[in-house]
């Protein structure tokens, strides 16, 4: 029996998810959870073979919690159930350890598929964006990224400063890096040029 974990915010989708794969002979659910931080501590309790999570959720993010994971040493394995079909998000979720990285609209049969296939230590990832995340490198450093997301919230250099526990001039400095890289001429348009190729 392959033992998983369902983590998402959203009750209704969280409900879909647990009972598409309840259906399944081999697959049990053993816990579900509704944010980031709750999805690391059930995790840790329950042991599951496969972690099922969203992308964007309360506390900490799907990707932060596979990273999480990854830094602890857990040996579940995670996969990521998204509405974003970016290569960017999907670069970063392998690089923080994900083994699969699937579409909500993706048919129901995919998810149990999926389940099996990185239980059985392969990757379950649709071949279309596997391509295209290693020909879109995300030219962000973390620092960029961290300041941008701010940035997009409508704070100013100082409250971002006060934030990421820097200084104001160090903000703007990683502001102005992340705007040329990404052809901006405000922080804004920045951080929107980034959500929209999943580097934010």
């Amino acid at each position: 029996m392959i033992r998983v974990v369902v983590a998402e915010d959203q009750a209704l989708v969280l409900g879909a998810l647990v009972a598409l794969l309840e259906i399944e002979s081999d697959i049990t659910v053993v816990a579900r959870a509704g944010d980031g931080r709750e999805a690391v501590r059930v995790v840790l309790e329950h042991a599951p073979d496969v972690l099922l999570t969203d992308i964007e959720m309360p506390g900490i993010s799907g990707l932060e919690v596979a990273g999480e994971l990854q830094r602890i040493g857990s040996k579940t394995r995670v996969i990521i159930v998204t509405t974003f079909a970016r290569a960017g998000y999907l670069r970063r979720a392998l690089e923080a350890g994900a083994s699969g990285y699937l579409l909500k609209d993706s048919p129901p049969e995919v998810l149990a598929d999926a389940v099996r296939r990185v239980h059985a230590g392969l990757r379950a990832v649709d071949p279309a964006l596997a391509a295209d995340a290693w020909t879109a490198p995300d030219p962000l450093t973390d620092r960029e990224r961290q300041a941008l997301r701010i940035a997009a919230e409508g704070k100013k250099s100082a409250e971002i400063a006060v934030a990421l526990g820097l200084s104001e001039g160090t903000v703007r400095n990683y502001l102005s890096e992340a705007m040329t890289k990404l052809g901006a001429s405000t922080r804004i348009e920045a951080a929107r040029i980034a959500r929209d190729k999943g580097w934010l």
